[in-house]
């Protein structure tokens, strides 16, 4: 008797954008997945399909209809597995949508910014569904389209490059087994996890750079190869981690190094830093930050939960964190301007912005 083959994982990525079209795109060959986005996104999947370069992998093309698209929550239905990948601020309501159309057993993981997301989806979802926080390392991109909208050239495939590496950590509980296989076998690096809240921090430290880079308007690689772009990122860090010494918690470790070292390495001068910080270079040379790209396509950053969570759980414990809420004030600024008119700062005015804040 001939055995039947395991039935394929069936995904729903809930908020299919830069991350999610990289998990979603990547798994499809292997799984049956269903991309949930905004209506034009999806449309332009429909039209033109998706290209995934990037991340020491060959290029995947996608064509058209190659992967299931869908504009509501709905889709989730029947999911062995649905990934959130929606910004931060969006996750309440998300969740709210999707509680409608969740099938009892399906998994939900959180691959999103900031500390508090997967708690949020759970209070929402309730006790009857499981949820599992995940995080990537690393910075995706659109690849193609020169301004905000949604939809590509004619004819372009619908790209995103995945410009830096790391490996995709997921919460270590046995519900995340199947998925951690999947991603596997479509050669995405991945890693289970026993304290995700550390690693969350850790993210969160790192993440810190997303307004420095933004404001720059440099690739990643170019602005932290700078030593007043990273001055001003040491300067964050450095209000993160007492916050989180008066909250009683650690990050964990950013690469092989102790996280209350990485003020020290980053305000080192350049040549001495280029030795040492092999990691934080090893960056394609065109990438950027989600938030530049936010600003670029004049959509909402997540700020809040990256500078504005330092600046609130320091508040908490009476700590001052004037650094990371000037950088939430002129992230702000720069989301009420035009894109084409927000102003882009040197290291050194950035620099000097900032410390005048400590004064």
């Amino acid at each position: 008797m001939t055995e039947r083959a395991p039935a394929r994982l069936k995904v729903a990525v809930l908020g299919a954008g830069s991350i999610g079209c990289h998990l979603g795109g990547s798994l499809a060959p292997y799984a049956d997945v269903t991309l949930i986005g905004r209506r034009a996104a999806m449309d332009a999947l429909d039209e033109h399909g998706l290209t995934l370069t990037g991340g020491g992998r060959p290029s995947l093309r996608l064509d058209p209809g190659a992967v299931r698209t869908a504009r509501s929550p709905a889709a989730a239905a029947g999911a062995d597995y649905v990934l959130v990948t929606v910004k931060s601020p969006a996750t309440r309501d998300a969740a709210r949508e999707l509680a409608a159309h969740l099938t009892p057993g399906t998994v939900v993981v959180s691959f999103q910014n900031g500390l508090h997301n997967p708690r949020i989806i759970s209070s929402v979802l309730g006790p009857g569904h499981t949820v599992l926080a995940g995080m990537v390392p690393y910075n995706v991109v659109r690849a193609t389209g020169a301004g905000p909208s949604d939809t590509p050239p004619a004819a372009t495939p619908v790209g995103y490059h995945q410009g830096s590496g790391g490996a995709l950590m997921i919460e270590d509980r046995p519900e995340a087994a199947a998925l951690v296989r999947a991603l596997g076998r479509a050669g995405l690096r991945v890693q289970v996890c026993r304290d995700m809240p550390a690693v969350q921090r850790a993210k969160l430290l790192m993440n810190l750079n997303n307004a420095v880079n933004a404001l720059s308007g440099l690739p990643l690689r170019e602005e932290l190869g700078q030593r007043a772009f990273r001055t001003c990122l040491a300067l964050c860090q450095a209000e993160a981690l007492a916050a989180f010494r008066a909250e009683g918690v650690r990050p964990g470790r950013v690469g092989a190094l102790p996280a209350p070292l990485m003020p020290r390495l980053l305000r080192l001068p350049d040549p001495l830093f280029r030795r040492l910080a092999a990691s934080p270079l090893a960056i394609d040379a065109h990438a950027r930050s989600s938030m530049w790209e936010d600003l670029r396509r004049g959509r909402p950053t997540e700020i809040d939960t990256l500078q504005g969570e330092i600046v609130a759980m320091a508040a908490r414990h009476g700590l001052p964190a004037p650094v990371n809420a000037r950088l939430v004030t002129l992230v702000r600024q720069a989301e009420a301007a035009a894109p084409e008119r927000g102003r882009t700062w040197t290291g050194p005015e950035l620099l000097a912005d900032l410390r005048s804040q400590r004064a």
